[in-house]
């Protein structure tokens, strides 16, 4: 099937497949006429939908194994690519969020203060096979038993987006995501039935 965008007050989000069960989602974000694009999966278009943005500025790789399309739209985009920046973003809005460290798993966010934005990669998602119940935003079956609430806790975002899934925006993102770190466990039972349910 044909990608699914979607443009919000942050700029642009696209679903790769809009029929895939992973929902890979990517997003180029606008910050003062500059363009930070996040995971990208390629799609026919997307050079063009960029530009339309603004300036690119830069690919992020967020997450070690979501190498994805990234080396080759930062080299198209003639941007460069920064993996897993933990240190930060140069010349961005953005601050990153340590997730995971480790030799198994390594995952940084990033929360943009002046957006109220938080992009998470992995351990949050809003793809159906994330989501326990009835959850507007779940946390990644992998990630149920250790959920990152010290990492994502602390932050009350207005927009949240996520590498699998679209997107939720609004003043309920906030409680969303902390529902959702507060009983990630206790849902574990629902989240089991999303996993295998078909689709």
């Amino acid at each position: 099937m044909a990608p699914r965008f979607e443009t919000h007050e942050l700029g642009l989000s696209w679903l790769a497949d809009d029929g895939e069960k992973m929902a890979r989602a990517s997003h180029a974000l606008v910050a003062d006429g500059r363009v930070w694009v996040i995971d990208p999966v390629d799609v026919d278009g997307l050079d063009e939908r960029i530009h339309a943005l603004g300036e690119p500025a830069g690919v992020i790789q967020l997450l070690d194994r979501h190498r994805r399309d990234c080396p080759n739209v930062a080299k198209r985009l003639g941007v460069e690519r920064l993996k897993l920046p933990f240190g930060g973003v140069p010349n961005s809005p953005f601050e990153p969020v340590p997730v995971v460290q480790n030799k198994f798993w390594n995952e940084v966010a990033l929360w943009w203060p002046e957006r109220k934005a938080l992009i998470v990669p992995e351990s949050v998602g809003c793809a159906d096979y994330f989501r326990g119940g009835n959850e507007e935003v779940g946390i990644h079956p992998m990630r149920r038993f250790s959920p990152p609430r010290k990492e994502l806790g602390r932050f009350e975002p207005e927009h949240l987006l996520t590498g699998h899934g679209t997107g939720t925006h609004g003043p309920q993102t906030a409680a969303a995501l902390s529902d959702s770190l507060a009983n990630a466990r206790r849902r574990i039972p629902k989240a089991v039935l999303s996993v295998f349910r078909p689709g």
